[in-house]
């Protein structure tokens, strides 16, 4: 009789021990930001909303999808613009899940997935462009890269919220060559700059000129500053001002 109790004791202490934990099993809670894909056999039943969750044990079975935005970064990569010039590209794609069922059941691994797409994309578009849109116009590039993604990801359940270009690094010797050029582009803007002042300057004493030319009193006036402006330097020169017609009168003094 003993050996007949435990047994009925240990058996039912087995199976309140696969109940409890059938029923731990068959209990789930959903936080606000996930949502739950639920098989039955197998076989696509329903969706749960964020909240508790209850299961038929055995028969169901839960995929829980995190419907927060996601980043995927794509590695530095080579790649060969339109005329020939190698650069190296990185990006971050920030990307959500739209649709918890297409994510689990249409894709495998949508994180790895996305990545790798985007990495190819970003090669076709920058080889269709030329190194100076590449390196000016980051967001355009983007955006084309992001209408190419977007096309094959929406059957994936997920939405492509952007695309950021990080970095764009140039070969050693297109860096130099860019170097030269840039400085050769500032020289040329300091002479024109240059040729533009002394052209105004031309201009200024050319009308300063005609302006004491049909005012002698003026001109006196600007000979005595000048005078003045010389007096006032510590030098031993000298030097004196006399009018055109002096040696005239000179010449005339010695005759009479």
């Amino acid at each position: 009789m003993d050996g007949i109790f435990v047994f009925f004791l240990c058996t039912g202490i087995f199976l309140v021990a696969v109940i409890l934990v059938m029923i731990r099993s068959s209990i789930k809670v959903l936080m606000q930001y996930e949502r739950g894909v639920v098989f039955q056999l197998g076989k696509f039943k329903t969706m749960k909303e964020p909240g508790l969750v209850f299961l038929v044990p055995i028969l169901q079975k839960m995929e829980v999808v995190d419907m927060r935005i996601k980043t995927a970064e794509v590695p530095r990569q080579e790649a060969m613009t339109k005329d020939n010039i190698s650069v190296l590209v990185n990006a971050v794609v920030y990307f959500k899940v739209v649709d918890p069922k297409a994510v689990i059941v249409n894709i495998q691994d949508y994180a790895y997935a996305i990545r790798q797409y985007t990495q190819a994309a970003l090669r076709d578009v920058i080889g269709n462009q030329e190194m100076d849109f590449v390196l000016t116009e980051r967001e355009a590039i983007a955006t084309d890269i992001r209408a190419i993604v977007e096309s094959e990801t929406s059957e994936w359940g997920l939405d492509v919220e952007s695309i950021k270009i990080q970095e764009i690094e140039l070969p050693a010797e297109m860096k130099r060559a860019m170097a030269k050029q840039a400085e050769a582009e500032r020289e040329r803007r300091a002479m024109i700059i240059a040729s533009e002042g002394e052209l105004k300057a031309a201009d200024n004493l050319n009308r300063a000129a005609e302006i004491l030319a049909a005012n002698p009193g003026a001109l006196h006036l600007r000979t005595l500053q000048t005078i003045r402006d010389i007096a006032t330097d510590p030098s031993e020169k000298i030097v004196l001002f006399m009018p055109n017609n002096f040696g005239e009168a000179i010449a005339k003094v010695i005759k009479e």
